[in-house]
């Protein structure tokens, strides 16, 4: 254990505050960003100038200032909070004399860590060779060793040591590859549009619990931890309601603030396999002072992926860690949970049971002792409330939506209007 902590990679954080974002509040999550990559974000650096230096980003001053730093406390690598161009890279490192890196070759190396599935290393290798492509002329060999520390993660020796015409022929050679999943993912979806399974997709930031809550309701054993990113490949497990109705539920990606567009393009087809399900659970960490910036990141997001006129259920977790509930957002059609303790998980249910496309409802049926197979149906995909074995059949008080009802209809004792 202790090995382990001496060899984490100790970096500086610099942050340029042009007056675009919140540069403190961005620098507070690249720091949260280098822990769950494996680093210590050990100091941070942040300057004021009305625009980056075409050069160095920041300024001379400021750029003799960090290389002293880096120099005397033997930091292992620069980590800038914006997107650098190859010329700036260029400079910096050899200025400092260490690695430099920016905040989206940062979310890429956390991707390339946590893609578990095949999909999912397709997209991450795909968007770091597109991020890539354009900065290999006079980086030497920076982009092709295959090495050992952050930013160094990534498609490999082979792979980057050639011409843009091989680069260029990997994505190609991607993007079919993806499109052949997506096209496997289709069918499925389309199967299950027949089959009539509703999708409700967890979405929200990243750490916001997402993974905790899948795991609570579906005992689904996706990995949760205290990370930025914990989740990549979406995990889809069934999750029968109390109404008895059975829809998929998928946990998906976490977002971040100015995500960069390479991942976006990268994963569009799988953060569009959420904002296409049938109800969204936009979810975020109550106990966090940027709870209602964060709902609004994913908000904005679903919006530009074409969530369309869908049901979104604010879902306000970690409630349990709420210092002051004064302070916390207050939002229509919102709930208040803890995936954690359980708490809340009741009413969230019931949400869900709201947004139904279809709604259910209680009959009261007599089926003949030759439909008893019926009843096994209605205990699979419905709710059975009672049950009781007459003289003529089985008296049964189910709970059921329109399709079922469709098969049992004519042994229901007290008939439906038809609307």
């Amino acid at each position: 254990m202790f090995e382990n902590e001496e060899s984490r990679e100790r970096a500086l954080l610099v942050s340029l505050d042009t007056g675009e974002y919140d540069a403190e509040t961005s620098l507070a999550e690249l720091c949260e960003l280098v822990e769950s990559a494996g680093a210590d974000p050990a100091f941070t650096l942040m300057q004021k100038r009305p625009a980056p230096d075409a050069a160095t980003c920041i300024g001379s001053g400021m750029a003799q200032e960090a290389a002293e730093l880096i120099e005397r406390e033997g930091l292992d690598l620069c980590i800038f909070d914006r997107e650098l161009s190859p010329t700036q890279i260029r400079n910096l490192e050899e200025l400092f004399g260490v690695r430099v890196i920016d905040r989206t070759m940062l979310i890429l190396d956390i991707f390339a860590q946590r893609a578990k599935s095949r999909e999912g290393k397709l997209q991450v290798e795909l968007a770091q060779l597109r991020y890539m492509l354009p900065r290999l002329t006079g980086r030497g060999t920076a982009l092709s060793r295959l090495g050992g520390g952050i930013g160094t993660r990534g498609p490999g020796e082979t792979k980057l040591e050639t011409d843009r015409r091989h680069i260029r022929r990997r994505i190609g050679s991607l993007k079919e590859q993806l499109e052949e999943a997506e096209a496997a993912r289709a069918v499925t979806g389309k199967r299950r549009r027949k089959n009539s399974v509703i999708s409700v997709a967890l979405v929200g930031y990243t750490n916001a619990g997402k993974s905790t809550l899948m795991n609570r309701l579906t005992q689904a054993g996706v990995l949760a931890e205290d990370k930025l990113f914990a989740t990549l490949d979406p995990t889809a497990r069934a999750l029968k309601l109390p109404c008895g109705k059975t829809v998929m539920l998928i946990d998906t990606v976490g977002l971040i603030r100015r995500l960069p567009h390479h991942l976006v393009e990268a994963f569009k087809s799988t953060l569009e396999q959420a904002a296409t399900a049938d109800i969204l659970l936009n979810i975020c960490d109550a106990s966090s002072d940027e709870a209602r910036e964060h709902l609004q990141v994913t908000e904005e997001l679903l919006q530009s992926l074409g969530s369309g006129e869908r049901p979104v259920i604010p879902v306000l977790n970690k409630w349990d860690a709420v210092g002051d509930e004064e302070l916390a957002p207050r939002l229509p059609g919102a709930v208040r949970i803890s995936a954690l303790n359980g708490e809340g998980i009741d009413r969230l249910l019931e949400a869900v049971e709201e947004n139904l496309p279809e709604k259910t409802f209680d009959v009261e049926l007599l089926l003949p002792f030759a439909k008893s197979g019926l009843a096994a149906r209605l205990r699979d995909e419905g709710a059975l409330l009672s049950e009781e074995y007459v003289e003529e059949g089985l008296r049964i008080t189910a709970r059921v939506d329109g399709r079922l009802y469709g098969l049992v209809k004519e042994y229901d004792l007290n008939p439906r209007e038809e609307e």
